[in-house]
């Protein structure tokens, strides 16, 4: 374990500061941040609705903004690799034990620990975020409140991930060979019960929800709604604009949860006909039934990644499992290392699910064209939407492919202007 424990450091030491310089040539000095050719004069190119210091501020956010993205890829890795390397894993397991020896108590002390520890070696990176967005103009929010939010999150994720780790280990150490499929199995009601209590449990535990004051736009919004067979009875706001200057706006909920939100700050900075574009790009989610395809998707996604998952923890364990210290898949000590796999399996798969995600996204700025006809509320919308959240209208490759579920505001605008003509 000591020689283990040096080559991680080693190897940590030599290739992270590599990969930094990489990311930063990448994104300085090797990505062009201009508009193409084709687009430039268009309503697709910002120097059409941005000011030459709008423009400024956008590149310059999105290129550090981008560089903290792909510069923390690894470090939950590193941070799950050193917890166990380092003893870290074994110290939480015997401190769980302590507290009790039925294991549907002390497997929640382990994630608790594990938990906590991530999040405040996570915490600058979190903190670097908040400084940007803050320096830039994004942010509005207060430390304590930014803080208040961060441990509302913090809790919330505890407590999913305590359940959820629970539940996975009983099965594990009842069903040594079946324990993913039932796994997987269980997450169809859990998955469905946080779609259902999202919007009416979470959500307003970290902002105010109330009815839309404004009854006209309420009427015509609704009008939409009833239109597309959405089963929506009001429009409710948020008040975002104590956090943020940026706007949103979505439908989410099933059954009798179903809520269309807006943001406070769309309502300010957009005209009613461009908010109705908004909101009917998010109700073609729901009439084209990407909710449900995105429940399919996180369902048939998570059975793969289950199933890969056990095949490769069955062969470190068989491996390594001695050197480890670790029991074999049920030891709870071995829970960095089934984070380590799920975590990079996910990034693996993230690319497909982001393109998956942007034909979807174009798919529902067609239906809210199609519904409006309004061109030029829709290319308004997007263009306030950009200057307001110093958006990337044409982001890096890599940053893309791994990180926009949307396409770029540049294709979107683009796409509009060849639906007018």
């Amino acid at each position: 374990m000591r020689s283990l424990k040096k080559r991680i450091v080693k190897w940590t030491l030599i290739t992270y500061p590599i990969y930094l310089v990489l990311v930063w040539l990448y994104l300085f000095q090797w990505s062009d941040f201009g508009v193409p050719a084709a687009y430039q004069g268009t309503a697709a190119d910002p120097a059409t609705f941005m000011t030459g210091r709008e423009l400024e501020l956008s590149q310059e956010y999105s290129r550090y903004r981008h560089f903290l993205s792909l510069a923390t890829i690894p470090v939950e890795w590193i941070i799950y690799i050193g917890v166990f390397a380092f003893g870290l894993s074994h110290l939480f397991k015997r401190f769980g034990e302590r507290l009790s020896r039925f294991r549907i108590v002390s497997i929640p002390v382990y994630v608790l620990m594990l938990s906590a520890f991530t999040w405040f070696l996570t915490f600058p990176i979190d903190y670097a975020y908040r400084y940007l967005s803050v320096r830039y103009g994004i942010s509005t929010d207060t430390f304590s409140g930014w803080m208040r939010d961060e441990m509302i999150g913090f809790w919330i994720g505890y407590i999913t991930m305590a359940l959820m780790i629970t539940v996975l280990y009983l099965l594990i150490q009842r069903f040594e060979k079946r324990w993913w499929l039932y796994a997987w199995v269980g997450l169809v009601p859990f998955i469905a019960l946080m779609m259902f209590i999202q919007p009416v449990v979470i959500d307003p535990l970290y902002n105010d929800f109330t009815e839309l004051k404004d009854k006209q736009l309420e009427e015509k919004i609704l009008a939409l709604a009833d239109e597309a067979e959405v089963p929506a009875e009001r429009v409710y706001e948020v008040n975002m604009s104590e956090e943020t200057n940026s706007m949103n706006a979505y439908v989410n909920g099933i059954g009798s949860t179903l809520r269309i939100v807006l943001w406070d700050t769309t309502l300010n900075k957009l005209e009613d006909d461009e908010v109705l574009f908004i909101m009917a790009h998010e109700i073609g989610h729901f009439v084209m039934d990407h909710l449900l395809w995105n429940l399919i998707g996180v369902l048939v996604g998570s059975f793969v990644g289950l199933y890969i998952g056990y095949r490769l923890l069955k062969w470190i364990f068989a491996k390594w499992g001695d050197r480890l210290n670790v029991k074999g898949m049920s030891d709870i000590a071995g829970l960095p290392i089934l984070y380590l796999v799920l975590s990079m399996l996910t990034f693996i798969a993230q690319p497909v699910e982001m393109a998956v995600s942007r034909g979807a996204e174009t798919d529902a700025d067609r239906y809210a064209i199609e519904m409006t006809g309004d061109v030029d509320a829709a290319i308004g919308s997007f263009q306030e939407l950009t200057v307001n959240g110093l958006s990337d209208v044409n982001p890096p490759a890599v940053i893309k492919y791994l990180y926009y579920g949307h396409p770029t505001m540049m294709e979107r605008i683009h796409m509009l202007e060849n639906y007018q003509e």
